[in-house]
């Protein structure tokens, strides 16, 4: 098998938990409440954690001597896989909730599929992120129904959340080409057979808070393939000012 496939697909999950958890890592000294800021402060620093991992694990199959921190501060845009729905501004309150719900119900199932895999590596990571990311689900889908189920305001404003956040959900169950390989050898989960669950999963959480499904609408995709919005451009100049200007710096 190709090196540089695994290497996509194992840089895709981790850039995928790097830029959610910069993104969530924004809401510092912003959210709501007290609660609410420690609470999405630590969303981020799972995701951190679990990007550390997997692009040092990727930094490995890569082979060009770099590692985790090259992978996320050396990079340039085009070089991201990450899925666009990440990279999206965070909104107000409900529209980030909305994304973290839709995102990592996706991120638990697709994690949950990898602790089978051949490649041992890969499933320990998994092992081990799925049992954080379980607790990221159960708090998104309580606010999500809480939320729905509350005020004609807190209604509409999560109503609104997800059918923005809704035209990115198609690219989370794409495959690209190279993957094939992949999953037919056990080393790679097929994201389009998540499907099924993930949409059973996310009903559940609708019913709950009162919530209609968005209309589906046209998908936007290619985040897989290094094509980003001006969004992701805009949050790495800053996430990667010091590592850049500084390149010796150490703690």
């Amino acid at each position: 098998m190709p090196a540089d496939a695994r290497y996509a697909y194992v840089a895709s999950l981790g850039d995928d938990a790097l830029v959610l958890g910069q993104r969530l890592g924004e809401w510092c000294g912003h959210a709501p409440t007290v609660e609410l800021d420690l609470s999405l402060a630590n969303l981020g620093l799972d995701l951190i954690g679990q990007a550390q991992h997997l692009l040092g694990y990727a930094a490995e199959l890569e082979g060009a001597g770099r590692d985790a921190d090259a992978l996320a501060f050396r990079r340039d845009v085009l070089e991201f896989r990450n899925c666009l729905m990440v990279e999206q501004p965070n909104g107000d309150f409900a529209r980030t909730l909305a994304r973290h719900l839709l995102f990592s119900t996706w991120q638990k199932l697709m994690f949950e599929q990898m602790t089978a895999l051949r490649d041992e590596r890969l499933a320990a990571v998994a092992a081990k992120a799925v049992k954080e990311v379980s607790y990221h689900v159960r708090f998104a889908s309580e606010w999500v129904i809480r939320l729905g189920d509350g005020t004609d305001e807190s209604h509409q404003r999560i109503s609104d959340g997800l059918a923005w956040q809704w035209r990115f959900v198609d690219e989370l169950f794409e495959a690209p080409e190279d993957l094939g390989e992949l999953i037919r050898d056990g080393l790679a989960v097929d994201p389009a057979a998540l499907r099924g669950d993930w949409d059973q999963a996310i009903d559940v959480v609708l019913a709950e808070g009162r919530l209609g499904r968005p209309k589906q609408t046209r998908g936007v995709s290619g985040g897989r393939h290094g094509r980003h919005g001006e969004h992701l451009g805009v949050m790495l100049a800053e996430m990667q000012f010091l590592p850049r200007a500084y390149p010796n710096a150490i703690w």
